[in-house]
């Protein structure tokens, strides 16, 4: 009986500090005006900046007090969701709705936020040979689209009231899924609130326990892409795309790890492109079986944020037969570890500021 009772009252301490040290889940909401203009990045779309473009960005945060490790080396970031709105002030740019996935990060003894978000966007109104043929910057309905915002950003002045002003930039592109697609980017003022839902409660973060630095050994990475695009040419159709990449990577310590490795493109839209311009343009002295392949070699970095991943590539073709936007690429996007070995990925290719398709890809880390 007296084991019982000890065990009763060894397993009531157990809980009592279990609840002492979890970390609650706290969320605020944030709402911000802006009010910009469509930066000129190419003179195509020059016809199609008549006013200035305004709307609302809405957010959802769920604040992040080190219960994960990541949470801590990023300097305890918030994750959430973010809405925009924002009507273009153009009859023929119509309006944009998007939702994406976000993380706001802090400096300057957190008054300084720095939100950088990736998400879907649908159009109004976009390119139509008949009802909107003067709409080059959006070919399609949906859109993919990057909202990053630089705030000064101040929580709980009032009854979990706050305050949030500064940058922010949207861009919208359908990344050559259906051409036209020369895109926009807005950059804008903003000035808005937040609220605490738990009405202004606040929480200490934790400090993490020293641990060994990360060392690998060379690891092998494996990895298929594809996905579906369009040439420029309008109406060209669009085709399907293979990629197979091989690559090292080598951990340069728990948050980042160097690559290099190589890609072999079968890039369907091309092999149209070479027949289309063997016709069309004699002039360009493009031979009909101009082979469409292309390998490149690349150097890349991949930031480790949990089971998340953000990963930049710089690559260069070594085999390049057909002259389509030049030999240099690159390639940024997000991975998702699944275990310790399988990744899915989401990753923009383009040369430049000149997107060439989203990628959807799967891989082995070895």
């Amino acid at each position: 009986m007296k084991r019982l009772l000890y065990l009763c009252v060894l397993l009531s301490n157990l809980h009592g500090f279990s609840q002492q040290t979890e970390i609650p889940k706290k969320y605020v909401l944030d709402i911000s005006q802006f009010y910009g203009s469509i930066l000129l990045h190419n003179t195509d779309i020059s016809h199609l900046i008549t006013d200035h473009p305004g709307g609302l960005i809405l957010g959802f945060n769920r604040k992040r007090f080190g219960n994960e490790e990541w949470e801590s080396q990023f300097g305890y970031p918030d994750t959430g969701l973010s809405f925009v709105y924002q009507n273009m002030n153009n009859t023929t740019l119509g309006e944009n709705f998007g939702l994406y996935a976000h993380y706001n990060f802090y400096f300057l003894k957190r008054n300084l936020q720095f939100r950088v978000a990736q998400g879907v966007a649908y159009n109004t109104n976009p390119y139509d040979k008949d009802t909107n043929f003067r709409n080059n910057a959006f070919g399609s309905h949906l859109l993919a689209s990057t909202l990053v915002m630089l705030n000064y950003h101040k929580e709980n002045l009032f009854a979990g009231l706050g305050l949030k002003a500064g940058l922010s930039l949207i861009h919208y592109s359908n990344a050559n899924f259906k051409a036209p697609n020369t895109s926009t980017n807005t950059m804008a003022l903003n000035v808005g609130l937040t609220y605490d839902l738990d009405g202004g409660d606040t929480f200490e973060f934790m400090t993490p326990e020293s641990k060994e630095k990360i060392s690998e050994p060379i690891r092998y990475n494996l990895a298929f892409r594809t996905g579906v695009n369009e040439s420029d040419v309008i109406n060209s159709g669009r085709y399907g795309f293979w990629i197979v990449s091989a690559y090292a990577d080598k951990r340069l310590g728990r948050k980042s790890a160097g690559q290099l490795g190589t890609d072999v493109f079968f890039s369907n839209f091309l092999k149209e492109l070479v027949r289309f311009q063997s016709i069309a343009f004699p002039e360009l002295d493009v031979a009909a079986d101009t082979d469409f392949k292309r390998v490149g070699l690349f150097v890349g970095h991949e930031l480790f944020i949990n089971k998340m991943s953000i990963v930049t590539q710089l690559g260069y073709y070594v085999y390049y037969p057909f002259d389509f936007e030049g030999q240099v690429y690159n390639r940024i996007g997000l991975k998702r570890y699944f275990g310790d070995k399988i990744f899915g990925a989401i990753t923009l290719k383009s040369h430049a500021a000149k997107a060439e398709t989203v990628e959807f890809g799967i891989g082995i880390r070895l």
